[in-house]
């Protein structure tokens, strides 16, 4: 099975220029270019954006340059067109990806091992749409949430009915959050069907969790600090 890596990250962002940011001496996007460039198991890599010295970076880790166009690279723009524009042009230079490790510009939680596995479960099990990491969190649990009834108290975010709600974290059950470092699609069970799991259907209705302690996506300043630290103790 042929397998390709896309690198995604848009210039427009609240923390300006944040993929390109230097986290301990590197740029952001360096860390998933560089682990994902390291596994022998990914044949081509490619690379999604609007800013050109995000482009550049990312070539500059052996990355094949592909341009957004203006309307994939607005604060609104769904992941999902991103990568079918990005399938599109790497399908024009003559390649058909079965398997897509689509990387997040905006972390350093990214760890060549973690790709390696991950492609391995959609190898071993083809029936596989997507392996995607997680990281589990029970103190926000959906069935902890409240919101404001009409009179500004608070009330369930769901309606239990006459379902007793255990208050103890241990006794609700599973509760895991999708990580933003890496996705694993295997591409025709994932980005071409319909049918799959809300928010994120591109990634098809047999998504298998590749469970991580701790994960981070950079958005500010405090995050980029928790960056580094992440960095000094894992790479």
């Amino acid at each position: 099975m042929q397998t390709t890596a896309l690198l995604t990250g848009r210039g427009n962002n609240t923390l300006k220029d944040k993929n390109i940011l230097e986290v301990c001496g590197k740029p952001l996007l360096a860390y998933p270019a560089e682990a994902a460039r390291k596994s022998s198991l990914i044949d081509e890599f490619f690379v999604s954006s609007d800013d050109e010295k995000i482009l550049s970076i990312a070539q500059d880790c052996g990355f094949k340059k592909i341009k957004r166009p203006a309307d994939l690279g607005r604060s609104d723009s769904k992941h999902v067109d991103v990568i079918k524009h990005a399938l599109g042009v790497i399908k024009e230079e003559g390649a058909d990806p079965d398997i897509l490790v689509v990387l997040l510009a905006n972390t350093v939680c990214v760890k060549t091992e973690w790709i390696d596995e991950c492609l391995r479960e959609i190898l071993k099990t083809p029936t596989i749409s997507a392996v995607v990491p997680v990281v589990s969190d029970l103190d926000h649990h959906p069935y902890r949430a409240k919101k404001k009834d009409e009179d500004g108290f608070l009330e369930p975010f769901f309606d239990f009915g006459d379902r007793d709600i255990s208050s103890n974290r241990e006794e609700i059950g599973d509760c895991l959050f999708l990580c933003h470092n890496f996705w694993v699609l295997n591409v025709k069970k994932s980005v071409y069907t319909d049918g799959g799991l809300s928010p994120w259907k591109f990634m098809g209705d047999k998504v298998k969790p590749y469970e991580l302690d701790w994960s981070i996506d950079v958005h500010t300043k405090e995050d980029l600090i928790r960056s580094e630290n992440w960095v000094k103790a894992n790479l």
